[in-house]
């Protein structure tokens, strides 16, 4: 079936759902690590859950807004990775899923099947750099539960997501 063609499977709004239904996921395995274990603890050659929530931070809210901007600003963990305390984490979370909404808001029907080069690296259609902020979220979280299970804490139910 040409893809131009093709019935809509998702609405956009769906779409915001569903990705703000993993984040709030992602939000409670944050809450689940105990302060000092959040930034230290780590198994295999991994990073601390600590170091893949600052790059969660700096892809998500700041890729979405070059999107509508369409600016391909470079890619940029330093803010993310200054914080210092887990509620420093969560207050920046809760920030950036304020920003994905505002920013939401911007795209059009239409903006999904451009091609944006993201962080002027990634030259994609919008809509699979989207996919992407949401399967790396997910990769990442991944490794938060084995974090979690390796410390004896049991992660939050993963269909558990509003």
């Amino acid at each position: 079936m040409d893809t131009l063609t093709a019935p809509q499977v998702i609405t956009s709004e769906n779409l915001l759902k569903h990705w703000q239904g993993h984040r709030a996921l992602t939000r409670r395995v944050i809450e689940a690590f105990p302060e000092k274990e959040f930034f230290t603890f780590a198994i295999g050659g991994m990073r601390p859950f600590s170091q893949l929530t600052a790059e969660l931070l700096s892809i998500g809210a700041p890729a979405l807004k070059g999107i509508v901007t369409r600016e391909e600003g470079a890619y940029n963990e330093a803010d993310a990775a200054k914080l210092t305390t887990k509620a420093e984490f969560l207050a920046k979370w809760d920030e950036a899923t304020a920003q994905i909404n505002t920013s939401w808001k911007q795209l059009k029907t239409e903006d999904f099947s451009e091609t944006f080069n993201l962080f002027g690296q990634y030259e994609f259609p919008i809509i699979e750099n989207i996919l992407y902020f949401i399967d790396n979220e997910v990769h990442h979280r991944g490794q938060g539960y084995v974090y979690l299970r390796a410390l004896g804490i049991e992660p939050p139910f993963f269909w558990e997501r509003y």
